[in-house]
């Protein structure tokens, strides 16, 4: 019988090929409108805190996104990889100095403002109907959010995507977290939270 773990790697490998095969252009494109959406769906408080990423290989460009966001007032920040079980949020600021992470990706110089994001955009590999997601199997924010939940600080999540990643069903396992909303070039979807 195949383990969660194993159906979940099987999954991940299966939507990271179909998201791979996307256009490069269509997806400029695609991160462009979702940006647009985002604008218009998405309602953020003057200086509420955004936690973006730095796209890496063939995902969501979300920076257009992120500045969208600011330009209705959002704080932005980007993950910084502490160690292998820790990702901080360190603040986004326009010509502040950024590094290597690792993977592909950089975030803020370790100088810039750790913050605890009220809304996160959340990256990920497969997500199904229900809301469940596929991480890339690191856990990184499986952690990070559940240590703001721990705070008393839940975060608003939004997984980011597009529609090709979606799979039928994620395999539960209880260290999940459900995301209820995700946006991706068709709109931002909202799931049902668990009862």
């Amino acid at each position: 019988m195949t383990s969660p773990k194993e159906l979940k790697r099987h999954l991940r490998k299966e939507a990271l090929g179909r998201r791979d095969a996307l256009d490069p252009f269509w997806r400029v494109e695609a991160a462009l409108e979702m940006a647009e959406t985002a604008r218009d769906s998405i309602a953020i408080e003057p200086g509420e805190i955004v936690s973006g990423f730095w796209p890496m290989r063939s995902e969501v460009d979300v920076r257009p996104l992120m500045f969208a966001l600011r330009e209705n007032g959002a704080r932005l920040c980007l993950p910084a990889i502490l160690d292998k079980t820790t990702i901080v949020f360190r603040e986004l600021v326009r010509g502040a100095p950024m590094v290597d992470m690792g993977f592909g990706t950089v975030g803020p110089h370790e100088e810039a403002e750790v913050l605890d994001p009220q809304v996160m955009l959340v990256p990920l590999a497969a997500f199904d109907a229900r809301g469940h997601r596929i991480g890339y199997g690191a856990g990184y924010y499986d952690r990070a959010i559940a240590r703001l939940v721990d705070k008393g600080q839940p975060p608003r999540l939004i997984g980011i995507a597009f529609d090709c990643q979606e799979v039928a069903l994620v395999p539960d396992e209880p260290h999940d977290m459900v995301i209820p909303e995700i946006l991706t070039e068709n709109g931002l979807r909202q799931f049902a939270p668990k009862l």
